[in-house]
C-alpha cells in the first residue's frame, strides 16, 4: 500500500467502529501516526490494540458535543505527536422520525453531535492545520445532499455539514487548508445492523442502488484517505458521494 501520511498526523473521530475505524485503520496503514477518538475508550483501545503499533497511536476519549473535550483533543494530539495534518469528523448518530416523531432530546443530540461535533473539530484544529498546510475531510452524508422519509433530526444536521464544509473551504482554503467531505449511502457498521437484515427493506435498497451492494467501511476510508492526500491538492469545498451510484438517479422509478 502506498505511504502518502508518513510523518502526518491524522485525528479520527468516531473512530472505535464502523466507518471511523476503517478510516482509522486506513491511514495507519499509509503510514501515519493516528489519534482514535470517541466517546466509548474500551471501543477505542480494542482498535488500536487490533492495529497494533503503539508508537503510532493514541487513544484519547472525547465527546465531540464538548467543546473542552475536542479542545483536549487536539492539544494530546499535538503533545504526543508534536502537531496535526488531517482531521476527519466522522462521530455521528442518526435518530429515526419525522418532525411530530422524533424527540426533542433526539433532535438535540443530533446537532450537537452530527453538526456542532463537527464544527467544533473544525474550530479546534484550524490553528494546527494552519501551521501546517493541513486539512479537514467531514463525515457528511447523501442524507446531506437530498431528504429521506422519518430523518428529519439526521436530515438536518448532514444538509449543515454539507454547508458548512464549503463555508470552511472558501473561508480557510487561500490559507492553505483545504476542507471537503464524503457523502455514503447505505454503509455495513453498527448503526446499519438492523436495516442489513431486514430483506423488504434491502430490496428496496438494491433497486435504488446502481452497484447493488452496501458499502463497506474499506469503501469510504479509500476516498477520505484520497481527500487528505497530496493527490487532491486542488480538491477544495467538494462534497463527494460515495453511494454506489445512488445520486445518478433523478428519483423517478424504474420503468
Amino acid at each position: 500500500m502506498q505511504q502518502r501520511f508518513n510523518q502526518r498526523v491524522v485525528i479520527v473521530t468516531g473512530a472505535g467502529s464502523g466507518i471511523g475505524e476503517g478510516v482509522a485503520e486506513r491511514f495507519f496503514a499509509e503510514g501515519a501516526s493516528v489519534v482514535l477518538a470517541g466517546r466509548g475508550r474500551d471501543k477505542l483501545q480494542a482498535v488500536a490494540d487490533r492495529l497494533g503499533d503503539e508508537t503510532r497511536l493514541l487513544v484519547q476519549p472525547c465527546d465531540v458535543a464538548d467543546w473542552g473535550q475536542v479542545q483536549a483533543l487536539v492539544r494530546a494530539a499535538v503533545e504526543r505527536f508534536g502537531g496535526l495534518d488531517v482531521m476527519v469528523n466522522n462521530a455521528g448518530v442518526a435518530p429515526e422520525g419525522d418532525a411530530l416523531d422524533v424527540s426533542l432530546d433526539d433532535w438535540d443530540q443530533a446537532l450537537q453531535i452530527d453538526l456542532t461535533g463537527v464544527f467544533h473539530g473544525c474550530r479546534a484544529a484550524l490553528p494546527e492545520l494552519l501551521e501546517r498546510g493541513g486539512c479537514i475531510v467531514n463525515m457528511a452524508s447523501v442524507s446531506g445532499l437530498g431528504g429521506d422519509w422519518a430523518m428529519a433530526a439526521y436530515n438536518a444536521a448532514k444538509g449543515g455539514v454539507v454547508n458548512l464544509t464549503r463555508s470552511l473551504a472558501m473561508d480557510f482554503g487561500e490559507r492553505g487548508v483545504r476542507v471537503n467531505a464524503v457523502c455514503p449511502s447505505l454503509t455495513r457498521s453498527n448503526m446499519t445492523e438492523d436495516m442489513l437484515k431486514d430483506e423488504a427493506l434491502m430490496a428496496r435498497f438494491m433497486d435504488r442502488l446502481p452497484l447493488k451492494r452496501p458499502a463497506e467501511p474499506a469503501d469510504i476510508a479509500g476516498v477520505v484517505a484520497f481527500l487528505a492526500s497530496d493527490d487532491a491538492r486542488f480538491v477544495n469545498g467538494v462534497n463527494l458521494p460515495v453511494d454506489g451510484g445512488v445520486t445518478a438517479s433523478n428519483g423517478q422509478p424504474r420503468m
